[in-house]
């Protein structure tokens, strides 16, 4: 066992290849993180948000996701550049160029409007990688409520459901809310949505119960504000779907095409080593 750490300003990203142990340092640099400074490849700009437990500027090793992506990219001899934004921001960064990355990514519909560029599709902007391990996406309700839920989306149509604004959440779902089938409500982050479900203002939400539950623990709220959010929110079964991450690539970036198969070819040796999973687990043993 060993240990990703932080020292000051500096995080430390720890990974295995090939069997070797490698030992990446980082900066503070900017508004984020620099990685590999002195690498021979491209300086990559990546843009990600606040998403515990999967990732988060103030979490133990900044999430597993921090590290697995980081890890995945100074492998490859990149320079590294990781900056924290809220996610509308975050998108529009990638969207318009101004990020090379975006991280972590549901699927994105072929079909899925951008907020950025008027009359262009996301997947005209952006370019996913392969899939790496996610979680589920589930609808969560008060508790004691009864179940509106039955597998089936249709028997949700017409419900008053909170959605945070700017997120996927699953094709089905995401195209029929863009065709006007569920009444929504919006929300800027997971804790407002989980509050907007408390505070009966709407009568479901959808997400990662994971995130949601993590995101309400891992907020300056008072102790008793989080109890009781807590003890008032369960999930809906059965789960909607399980979602896979993706990186995000700006199309805008002239060698989007090069990025995009080196993080493909290096996804592969990462999941085929075990090592993806193990960085899963080495995370959350340490943190959580």
């Amino acid at each position: 066992m060993f240990s990703s750490f932080t020292h000051g300003e500096n995080l430390n990203v720890a990974y295995f290849k090939s069997g070797e142990f490698r030992l990446v340092s980082g900066e503070k640099y900017r508004g984020g993180y620099l990685y590999n400074k002195k690498g021979k490849n491209a300086f990559i700009h990546l843009v990600t948000l606040d998403w515990p437990p999967y990732i988060g500027a103030n979490l133990c090793n900044k999430g597993w996701a921090f590290q697995f992506a980081v890890a995945l990219l100074t492998d490859l001899d990149y320079q590294v550049y990781v900056e924290f934004l809220p996610w509308a921001r975050a998108v529009r960064a990638a969207e318009t160029g101004k990020a090379d990355i975006l991280f972590p990514e549901y699927y994105i519909e072929d079909s899925a409007p951008s907020d950025n560029h008027k009359n262009k599709t996301r997947r005209e902007l952006l370019a996913l990688s392969n899939a790496f391990p996610g979680g589920e996406i589930s609808f969560l309700k008060r508790r004691g409520e009864e179940d509106r839920f039955d597998g089936n989306l249709n028997s949700v149509k017409n419900e008053l459901i909170g959605v945070v604004r700017g997120y996927q959440n699953t094709p089905e779902f995401d195209a029929m809310m863009d065709n006007g089938e569920f009444v929504t409500v919006e929300a800027v982050n997971d804790l407002q949505l989980v509050k907007l479900l408390v505070g009966q203002r709407v009568n479901l939400v959808i997400g990662d119960p994971k995130v949601l539950r993590f995101t309400v623990n891992y907020s300056d709220l008072p102790r008793a504000e989080k109890i009781e959010l807590l003890r008032n929110i369960e999930n809906v079964t059965p789960p909607i779907k399980y979602n896979h991450l993706h990186f995000a690539l700006s199309k805008q970036k002239p060698h989007w095409r090069e990025l995009l198969k080196d993080i493909n070819r290096n996804l592969y040796q990462f999941e085929n080593s075990g090592e993806t999973q193990r960085m899963i687990e080495m995370v959350s043993n340490e943190c959580y």
